[in-house]
């Protein structure tokens, strides 16, 4: 009898358990959101776009193989004095809850981070739907909301072409950087390391980027592309660097995956080309006279990629100057990008990170002045290692 009732017992509280469909919410009941853009209207409030998947169009497009069945996404916004207020008040323009769990890009308008980011990330942070590893980008004289209305021929849902984008372009160009929510936040809390964005912008005509026409034509009316990183002080926006500086900063940051560069030869202008691969940025904290000064130290490793001009490649001699001439002209560009960020006194390179990490009780007396006073005089040094290991399939080049 007894077991009989502990048997009983048991079922009762397993089935009580194991009820889990208190939570529920049924598929056609949610809008997938899959990106938010954030702007600032004329009166200082939110304005907030999101980019919902219309599931059927996208399902559509890819059978028949293009847009003619309908665009694949819808942009609505919704202003509020707070990222949750403009939120709620979206549900008065669409006919279903929205869902967040699939958001996997965040773009901030120019004006926006400019005035500051503080408040951002608070909402997204304790948004249980929310992801961490959601991508940011910066959009670069464009509003949010443009850059998230432009419609992408390859890749149907426009976030995903510029997460892709980002994520290949710093794979193979080395000069753009694919940061997400979480390790904005981990900087944003750290006193020794300022943030970089990569910006995006609308290449084109923006207001026919936003038809279906868009992507029915084999050269766009709009395009997106990156350009630019965003150096910040804080949580503000206070430079852009392009070109060199903006490689000169990954080089510092330790995110080159690969990169071409083209060194001039004999009095010839881009003469050589190099692919750099392999590449390892360290840094060493040193202390002359109780004050702190940083070595960079940059390895790389890569193949020559192209030659205009006459050179036996076979000759070691000649291999070991082109290593030297390839090093100066990397560290050329890490003095660059540290002279620009130590003119806006903003350490996005992380050394007083590094200064913590060695000399602690040092830090602890220097952090609050650190990015005004002892980071825009800091003395930094710079040493490249740079290393050959292919030439191609040919050493002498077809130019004489």
């Amino acid at each position: 009898m007894k077991r009989s009732i502990a048997m009983f017992v048991s079922f009762f509280v397993c089935a009580v358990l194991l009820a889990g469909c208190w939570s529920k919410k049924e598929l056609t009941d949610l809008s997938v959101v899959i990106a938010v853009g954030l702007d600032k209207t004329k009166d200082g409030r939110y304005l907030v776009s999101f980019q919902v998947v219309n599931p059927g169009n996208v399902a559509g497009a890819l059978q028949r193989g293009g847009g003619a069945g309908g665009v694949p996404i819808s942009v609505y916004t919704s202003t509020g004095d707070t990222l949750v207020e403009a939120s709620r008040k979206a549900s008065k323009k669409l006919s279903r809850i929205l869902y967040y769990a699939h958001t996997n890009l965040v773009v901030i308008s120019e004006e926006l981070a400019r005035q500051g980011l503080n408040g951002v990330f608070d909402a997204i942070e304790r948004n249980q739907e929310f992801r961490t590893t959601t991508k940011l980008v910066i959009a670069h004289g464009h509003s949010a909301k443009e850059v998230l209305s432009v419609l992408t021929p390859i890749d149907k849902i426009p976030a995903n072409q510029i997460i892709k984008t980002l994520e290949f372009s710093e794979m193979a160009l080395g000069q753009t950087i694919s940061t997400d929510v979480w390790e904005v936040i981990r900087d944003f809390t750290s006193s020794g390391k300022n943030i970089v964005l990569t910006g995006v912008v609308i290449e084109g005509n923006t207001q026919r980027g936003k038809r279906q026409t868009n992507v029915q034509s084999s050269v766009p009316d709009a395009r997106i592309s990156l350009d630019g990183l965003a150096l910040f002080k804080k949580d503000r926006l206070v430079r852009w660097v392009n070109g060199s500086t903006e490689r000169g900063v990954l080089w510092g940051l330790d995110r080159i995956k690969q990169t071409n560069i083209t060194i001039p030869w004999k009095g010839k202008k881009e003469a050589i080309g190099y692919r750099a691969m392999g590449v390892t940025t360290r840094l060493k904290v040193e202390l002359k006279n109780g004050h702190p000064s940083i070595l960079v130290h940059i390895q790389t490793e890569g193949d020559i990629s192209e030659t205009y001009v006459p050179i036996n490649l076979a000759d070691y001699r000649l291999l070991f100057q082109l290593e030297k001439a390839i090093g100066r002209d990397i560290e050329r560009e890490v003095r660059q990008a540290i002279e620009t960020a130590q003119h806006e006194k903003t350490d996005v390179f992380g050394f007083g990170e590094a200064v913590h990490r060695a000399h602690p009780r040092l830090w602890k007396r220097i952090k609050k002045e650190w990015d005004d006073r002892y980071f825009p005089h800091l003395p930094v040094t710079v040493k490249v290692d740079a290393s050959i290991r292919r030439t191609g399939l040919r050493n002498t080049p077809y130019i004489k």
